[in-house]
């Protein structure tokens, strides 16, 4: 929708077994000739592919987030309440090198967001779906996903609330010392 290149289809898959689980997945596509002649057919309207593994950091269970695996569970018209103004806000930190800089930065990211999470005027269709980390891929690479059921009026509400919380601040002004870039793209789910 925004934020990036345009005309991007994103796809996420949540594999339980991690790669093992992925790689049975792509052998059973390859083996299905239905699937094989769809991916096939879509070939000429694709320019480019990008694949990378990310994992869910623990604070997910700590928080009580919904997960990638609960987005199964919320799939189809239920992730947009059949309200067409729901989006997905992906918010991407690109971190410096370094074997401790994702353990820091959900360290400090894990201090600062119940006060985010609680901001009052945070919209309350607004919820943290997940927070990942990349595994395969680009590295030191951390991705949140937002859900905000009342679009962009939600995000923009729930920004300005999550700015007046005291202790998600400093945690950010911490985790901007990690950061070499931070992007944000907002994506429509279309289940």
């Amino acid at each position: 929708e925004v934020g990036g290149t345009l005309n991007i289809a994103t796809h996420a898959y949540y594999f339980h077994g991690g790669l093992r689980e992925r790689q049975e997945w792509m052998r059973q596509i390859e083996e299905d000739d239905a699937s094989r002649q769809f991916h096939e057919s879509l070939k000429p309207y694709i320019q480019s592919q990008q694949s990378s593994m990310f994992v869910e950091a623990p604070l997910v269970k700590q928080a009580s987030l919904i997960g990638m695996a609960g987005m199964e569970s919320v799939a189809g018209s239920s992730i947009n309440d059949e309200n067409d103004n729901c989006i997905l806000e992906l918010r991407r930190y690109y971190l410096k090198l370094g074997y401790d800089t994702v353990p820091t930065f959900l360290d400090l990211y894990g201090k600062g967001l119940p006060s985010k999470l609680e901001a009052p005027g945070t919209d309350p269709s607004t919820s943290l779906v997940t927070i990942l980390y990349s595994e395969v891929g680009r590295l030191n690479e951390v991705i949140e996903i937002w859900r905000h059921g009342n679009g962009v009026p939600a995000m923009e509400q729930s920004r300005v609330a999550a700015r007046q919380a005291q202790e998600w601040r400093a945690a950010i002004a911490s985790i901007a010392e990690l950061a070499i870039e931070f992007r944000t793209s907002i994506h429509r789910p279309v289940f």
